[in-house]
């Protein structure tokens, strides 16, 4: 996990305070999701951390700190996947496969992120907000660009494309990842890609 990126926390200095510090996240994840936020304990988080109870007050003053953190956290280490695994890529289609299906393969390796970001909506609100509106961000800047190239169409705003994208590349994951344990099989990215190229494709001009 990365370092810290909200509440106004700050990255231990040394090495042992980070990796102590990720090691009560990467707790506070498992805590989060099997338990939820209100059942969810900071002796608990602490156990499976293997740190002191009172460990966790040097790096987070309350329970809600470190709940607000592991969104930022998990939310800024899903757009470094993706970013990463499109990099070099021309094609907005291809973008948006490769892109659809690191998602997928992230939420797999972080079933919480479904929970704690659906459950961010009452503990915190505003986090809530941040955590699509920043993934949201970043995806009408790679849709504006793509309507700028003419790869596809410009008869819908990028801010409606992405929050469209959005919606499916969640739910599809809630279908398979939150369900089965698993991510969609290549034939329903196939059919999803199908979906969105039929959208997304500029009108042919009529001769």
């Amino acid at each position: 996990m990365a370092d810290t990126v909200a509440a106004g926390l700050k990255a231990p200095p040394t090495a042992k305070g980070r990796a102590t510090r990720q090691a009560i996240l990467e707790a506070a994840e498992e805590v989060f999701g099997e338990l939820s936020y209100d059942r969810a304990s900071i002796a608990e988080i602490t156990r499976r951390a293997g740190v002191a109870q009172g460990t966790f007050y040097v790096y987070f003053p309350d329970k809600k700190a470190a709940f607000v953190e592991l969104v930022h956290v998990l939310t800024h280490n899903l757009r470094r996947a993706i970013s990463t695994a499109v990099a070099g890529l021309e094609s907005r289609f291809e973008v948006e496969r490769v892109g659809f299906r690191t998602f997928f393969e992230y939420v797999v390796k972080h079933r919480p992120l479904y929970r704690v970001v659906r459950e961010s909506e009452f503990v915190d609100p505003e986090t809530h907000r941040w955590h699509y509106e920043t993934i949201a961000s970043s995806y009408i800047r790679g849709l504006s660009k793509a309507q700028g190239e003419g790869q596809i169409s410009t008869h819908v705003s990028a801010e409606t494309m992405a929050w469209v994208l959005m919606g499916i590349a969640e739910l599809i994951g809630a279908r398979y990842v939150q369900w089965e344990g698993r991510t969609p099989p290549d034939e329903v990215v196939d059919e999803v890609m199908t979906f969105i190229s039929c959208a997304l494709s500029p009108p042919r001009s009529s001769k």
